[in-house]
């Protein structure tokens, strides 16, 4: 008997984890009421939804402070050209004052469960695109966040300078030009492409599966769609309305 309960649990625990996790895209803004995304509050709404992950956007000011943001511009300011006194001067749509990487990892903190997704944002140059991977595992690593954080970006060089730092840290390549063999190749640990990518290669999502890669898919807002990639064993999803497909 007890063999046959820990067979169950044993199998439950393989279920869990073959199903498709759900991330929050750029928090979960769209919660009743509406806030803004990549806000401190649409931070904590995920952490509510009791989900895999939430993602988050990180650039770098022009006097080197790390702020989550997903355009390169706040209000009609470049973020990069600008100094934090001026950007923080603008708040956002919310009325939340505009948030440093290190306002974020506070929030996240306070919920171990819910994995921090840190999108570093693509930059002018290798240089300053090294700056702001080297200052963003420094601050997680200074605030004991390193199992909680997880990595994701557009920028090749990006994704290596984190392998290149810290080996163990889960990295994810964004653009979608790269095959699952080609992500193996690079070092790095999965990909996380628009669904249109791989609707066009039908076959990546099972030969990544095949080579030990994750697999995510952004942004994934019709419900056919997430059903698609769920039959394909996508493992992740990310999305704007989380709280609709986390029970899909």
């Amino acid at each position: 008997m007890k063999k046959y309960i820990l067979g169950l649990a044993v199998l439950s625990t393989v279920v869990m984890k073959a199903q498709t996790q759900i991330i929050a895209h750029r928090g979960f803004f769209q919660a009743q009421p509406t806030t803004t995304e990549n806000s401190v509050k649409s931070l904590e709404n995920a952490q509510k939804l009791r989900i895999y992950g939430s993602e988050f956007d990180v650039r770098m000011t022009k006097d080197g402070v790390l702020v989550i943001n997903h355009d390169e511009h706040h209000g009609e300011m470049e973020i990069s050209e600008t100094s934090f006194k001026e950007l923080e001067a603008v708040k956002l749509s919310n009325g939340e004052k505009f948030p440093t990487l290190k306002d974020y990892l506070k929030q996240g903190k306070k919920d171990p469960s819910l994995k921090l997704i840190v999108e570093i944002k693509p930059a002018k140059t290798p240089e300053i695109e090294n700056e702001i991977t080297q200052k963003t595992l420094k601050m997680i690593r200074d605030m004991k966040l390193e199992g909680q954080a997880e990595y994701i970006s557009f920028s090749l060089n990006i994704c290596k300078q984190i392998k290149k730092l810290e080996p163990k840290f889960k990295v994810q390549y964004l653009n979608g030009e790269l095959s699952p063999e080609q992500i193996k190749n690079e070092g790095l640990d999965g990909m996380d492409y628009h669904y249109s990518v791989f609707q066009k290669n039908p076959t990546w999502i099972a030969e990544a599966k095949t080579l030990g890669l994750i697999t995510n898919s952004w942004t994934v807002n019709d419900p056919a769609v997430y059903e698609e990639l769920k039959k394909q064993g996508i493992g992740f999803v990310t999305t704007n309305i989380p709280d609709q497909l986390k029970n899909k």
